[in-house]
């Protein structure tokens, strides 16, 4: 069941969001707080959760989605969908800012956005076009529909610290268009060292850490238990 972000990563462990499992997947579902509803590219994508998140949970993987509204709306829209999943609200936190899925106006305005590991601006044609399209069916304008954008990420839990071990955006989602797992890491083996079993790229650069271990997660808040 969806609750807010207000504990640190390293709790997640404590609090059971693995939920028995050593790796945690959060897709970054498209849904603002103002959004009438959710990105129908998204909602589309999250339509296969419910029978991937029993094959992940089976594999040792603990699927979550994650996204800024409020959990009342993401709950209401969870049902009038059907899904099963449990999705989270990050709503009033920076979590979606901390993985780059969530961006101001002046950064916007600016070109200070870092998406999918580079730096860019973002010109939206003027008049009608497919983002404003899109952004319409959400209730909202293609610039602000385009401050939010989609994502998932990896996190690995060893020896009660928590290791963000894989983020990817734009087209590194196009497997989940045919309900395939986020996760890199293969079914872990109880007798087998886990630093052989993770996911190895990390946020902080376009290029394969090529087998070093991801980043120990900062504080960040979670979903209270």
């Amino acid at each position: 069941m969806p609750e807010r972000f207000t504990e640190t990563m390293r709790a997640a462990s404590e609090a059971g969001w693995f939920r028995a499992r050593s790796q945690l997947l959060f897709y970054h579902s498209m849904f603002r707080p103002d959004y009438t509803a959710g990105c129908p590219s998204c909602s589309a994508i999250a339509d296969g959760f419910n029978g991937v998140a029993v094959h992940l949970a089976n594999h040792d993987v603990m699927l979550w989605a994650v996204s800024r509204a409020p959990l009342s709306k993401l709950q209401a829209y969870k049902q009038r969908m059907g899904w099963s999943f449990p999705w989270a609200s990050s709503f009033g936190s920076d979590f979606n800012a901390d993985f780059n899925v969530w961006f101001t106006e002046e950064q916007q305005r600016q070109g200070g956005i870092e998406y999918n590991y580079r730096h860019s601006g973002w010109q939206l044609p003027d008049g009608d076009n497919p983002v404003a399209r899109v952004a319409a069916m959400c209730g909202t304008d293609a610039a602000t529909f385009t401050r939010e954008r989609p994502g998932m990420s990896a996190f690995v839990l060893e020896g009660g610290v928590v290791y963000h071990t894989y983020s990817t955006y734009a087209r590194g989602l196009d497997g989940l268009w045919a309900c395939t797992s986020g996760s890199t890491a293969p079914q872990r083996d109880a007798t087998r060292p886990a630093s052989g079993g993770v996911a190895t790229t990390s946020t902080t650069s376009a290029e394969p850490s090529r087998g070093c271990r991801g980043a120990t997660v900062p504080p960040t808040r979670l979903p209270r238990e």
